[in-house]
């Protein structure tokens, strides 16, 4: 690891960001410009002391890939600037063609400034890769992990717990969504990792193997979508989804739907996990 080099870089890309860049208030006067070091910490769910030591060259360990993806987010970073980041660290660099973990600071920046609505960007296949703090408070943390399991197009199919939160009589609908969805991206990307979800599926599942062979194409505009919130009931939403400038990356809004009071029991929400701090993550 070149700690010196690292150590500039974090803070020029820090000094570089204003705090509406990333959804953060601009209220009060900063010392330095930019960012402060606990936000860029907050931002990228590391603590405030381990991103100091990186910037002093204090840190004793080679920071690890989830938290090397955890700052490209919280800096914006592009995807020359990630893999100078990489290379800085001694981390081998992402194929590009094949890594869907990279978000387009693009879409970030619309996230950011979503803050009164529910909203995720996710991979086409179905893995939840940043959050607002209102889709956390709806649908709950992403779970993380690599593979078919961080995919929630898998869990819908083999975790009865991911169905959890929605209506009973939304059920086959939403399989049926989800599956004409995945056939599409399938045939799109033609990639091991597609193709490692969909032969899991098929040997787990026998309401998504049923599916599968209705050979259903549908790529995932807009739609409703209702969730039954343990703490304020029903809430039903219009759900559009803007795609990224490599169609691998997709951001779900989710405006409340007109005539439901789902405004208002979205307002609650936001008041009762008003301690779950900065925006994405």
């Amino acid at each position: 690891m070149n700690a010196p080099l690292l150590a500039e870089f974090l803070k020029i890309r820090r000094h570089a960001l204003s705090p509406g860049e990333v959804g953060l208030p601009a209220a009060g006067r900063r010392r330095t410009p930019g960012l402060r070091r606990e936000e860029v910490a907050a931002l990228a769910g590391i603590s405030t002391d381990y991103y100091t030591r990186l910037e002093q060259q204090r840190a004793t360990a080679v920071p690890s890939e989830p938290v090397l993806r955890s700052l490209t987010r919280a800096l914006r970073l592009s995807r020359d600037e990630r893999d100078h980041l990489y290379r800085l660290t001694g981390h081998r660099i992402p194929e590009r063609h094949t890594d869907d973990r990279h978000v387009d600071a693009a879409l970030l920046s619309v996230l950011d400034a979503l803050t009164d609505i529910p909203a995720q960007v996710m991979t086409d296949l179905g893995e939840i890769l940043v959050q607002n703090n209102l889709a956390r408070a709806v649908f709950g943390p992403h779970a993380g992990g690599t593979g078919p399991e961080a995919s929630f197009i898998y869990r819908w199919f083999r975790e009865p717990s991911a169905r959890g939160g929605y209506p009973v009589e939304d059920y086959a609908a939403e399989s049926r969504a989800l599956v004409a969805d995945l056939r599409a991206a399938v045939t799109r990307r033609g990639d091991a990792p597609a193709q490692s979800l969909v032969s899991r599926l098929l040997a787990e599942s026998p309401e998504f193997a049923a599916l599968w062979k209705l050979h259903d194409v549908a790529v995932l505009r807009r739609r409703l979508k209702r969730v039954r919130h343990p703490e304020v009931g029903l809430l039903e939403f219009d759900c559009q989804y803007l795609v990224g400038e490599e169609r691998s990356h997709i951001l779900a809004v989710f405006s409340p739907r007109p005539g439901t009071p789902t405004t208002e029991r979205l307002t609650l929400l936001a008041l009762a996990h008003d301690s779950l701090g900065i925006a994405t993550s």
